[in-house]
């Protein structure tokens, strides 16, 4: 599942294509119900604003209205030139809009919904969200506190993974974040004090969001996917395994992650 970085790279694709500016068209290919209303709905209104919130992308217009999307594991926005090739198939293409010379296409997403901003606001899944990893300023207060209030024995790589306790952090960076901090994912959230669940947030940061400017960075990945070869920092090999209700995969290494 793409993660709060790779959201954030979308929005920076996206932003100098849309931002200000009344698309010269709006297409919806898929033949999902109420979206063959969108172009009507929205003809004539100038983006002001396109943002991220965690694995959440939003593209807010003149007068009110949201698009949201969530690309859950199998979601794309693509950004190229007008006439020129999309990397995906224009049959997968659910949103096609086309400005300043570019089309800016969501293809395969689960999840792609026009709300108005009052909705937005209030819809509870959006509200249930834990604070942004990637925000400018990281509400830490507000991540301890929702780290806390759950299961106090559920490992820490997987209760890292709730988006309820921070918004943005997937396999990767868990795995990543762990791994920088020195913290064995498998040990119980209660025995995890506060400046060690910091330290991950803090470790991750920084290179989160040169991905979510520049792309996705394989230099900065020390441990996920690295199973079975030496840890950089120790020399000890490399574990995987699933983790969580979700049997999502995470990388950890036994020597130096105690």
């Amino acid at each position: 599942m793409p993660e709060g970085d790779t959201i954030r790279h979308a929005v920076t694709r996206i932003r100098p294509v849309l931002l200000g500016r009344v698309p010269d068209e709006i297409a919806t290919p898929h033949p999902r119900f109420g979206m063959d209303r969108w172009p009507e709905k929205l003809a004539g209104r100038a983006v002001e604003e396109v943002d991220a919130h965690g694995k959440h992308l939003f593209i807010r217009w003149q007068g009110g209205l949201v698009i949201h999307s969530h690309l859950r594991m199998t979601g794309w926005w693509g950004v190229t030139p007008t006439g020129a090739g999309w990397r995906r198939s224009p049959r997968r293409a659910w949103l096609v809009i086309r400005a300043d010379g570019h089309d800016v296409v969501q293809f395969d997403g689960p999840v792609l919904e026009l709300m108005t901003s009052s909705r937005a606001r209030f819809d509870q899944r959006l509200a249930a969200l834990g604070p942004d990893v990637l925000a400018d300023e990281f509400d830490a207060e507000r991540f301890l506190r929702r780290l806390r209030e759950d299961d106090p024995t559920r490992p820490i790589g997987d209760a890292l993974l709730d988006q309820r306790t921070i918004a943005g952090l997937g396999t990767i960076w868990r795995s990543e974040g762990c791994h920088a901090a020195g913290l064995d994912p498998w040990r119980a959230t209660a025995e995890v004090s506060d400046a060690e669940a910091m330290a991950v947030v803090e470790a991750v940061r920084p290179r989160m969001a040169r991905s979510g400017r520049e792309g996705y960075q394989p230099r900065d990945i020390r441990v996920y996917g690295h199973g079975g070869r030496p840890c950089s920092r120790c020399g000890t090999l490399v574990r995987s395994s699933t983790q969580g209700e979700n049997n999502r995969r995470t990388y950890w290494c036994p020597g130096c992650q105690r």
